[in-house]
């Protein structure tokens, strides 16, 4: 009887503790960081390739690489942090769906480019400017601009990306020489073009390198304001008739090899001479490289 009376009371016991335990409060559950949504600024740099900013409607495509142990990411195809992400230009930069920082604490690389597309390598990605960028739209949608930015720590704040050119542009001006005026020059619509050059790269997305690949062909510049001016594909030209300049249906021709840099722009002055047949040439770069780049054409 006596040990009915003890399991009977250990029971209760049992029972009355798991009542007590049920009674107690649960632990409150810890808040978690709030999630930072990731906002950009793209802009141009000053030395600009193009006469021209963004406009409404343009597209770029962003990457986001986190930092991984104190050290920088490797920019990937797909498995970034942010894979080319489109963002959208109306007077300020809004992404397809809105994107935010792994955390508080993890640093990050941003890479820019532009125009937006799809990307199956960004090592090598195929770009090809436009042969005849006679047309301002054509001259235009030639551009492509890459930028990127390292190593910076979260924050709700925009973060600013200048884009940069690296593509290079070539600018004809044409002066009239002996036997011409510029009256007459003008009225004789020239027509100008550039030859021995490769339309089509691909693009290193990482650090903005263009290298030219595929035939050579002849690219027709866009006339605006008395400049005839096209982007190019950083290359080097080999010895040719480099620019042929057509004038009451008489060709000019400019022999002569060049190397076409990335992010500089190089101006070709042209004086024709009716009476000569020649050309007189004198190359600027955008940024000086210290040389005379000068030259006499026949």
């Amino acid at each position: 009887m006596k040990k009915l009376v003890l399991f009977s009371l250990a029971v209760s016991l049992l029972a009355s503790c798991s009542k007590s335990d049920s009674n107690e409060p649960d632990m409150p559950t810890p808040p978690q960081p709030e999630k930072i949504e990731i906002k950009i600024s793209a802009g141009m740099d000053n030395s600009r390739a193009t006469d021209y900013t963004f406009e409404t409607g343009d597209q770029i495509g962003l990457y986001v690489v986190n930092n991984v142990n104190g050290s920088a990411g490797q920019l990937m195809a797909s498995g970034n942090h942010v894979d080319n992400m489109r963002f959208t230009y109306s007077g300020a930069w809004t992404p397809d769906s809105p994107i935010y920082w792994a955390d508080n604490i993890t640093p990050a690389d941003f890479y820019i480019y532009y125009p937006y597309t799809k990307v199956s390598s960004v090592l090598a990605m195929p770009f090809e400017v436009k042969s005849n960028q006679s047309n301002v739209d054509d001259y235009k949608s030639s551009e492509l601009l890459v930028g990127k930015v390292n190593g910076v720590k979260p924050t709700a704040s925009t973060i600013a990306i200048t884009a940069k050119h690296v593509l290079s542009r070539i600018n004809v001006v044409l002066q009239a020489g002996d036997g011409f005026t510029p009256e007459s020059l003008t009225a004789a619509n020239p027509v100008v073009k550039v030859n021995g050059l490769k339309t089509k790269s691909t693009v290193n997305l990482a650090n903005g390198i263009v290298t030219p690949t595929g035939e050579e062909v002849s690219v027709y510049p866009c006339y605006d304001n008395g400049l005839y001016k096209a982007l190019v594909i950083p290359q080097t030209v080999a010895e040719q008739n480099l620019i042929t300049i057509t004038v009451a249906g008489k060709d000019y021709n400019l022999v002569k090899g060049f190397t076409f840099e990335s992010g500089k722009s190089h101006t070709f002055t042209c004086t024709i001479n009716k009476t000569s047949s020649g050309i007189n040439v004198n190359i600027s770069a955008w940024e000086t490289d210290g040389n005379d780049n000068g030259g006499v054409a026949e």
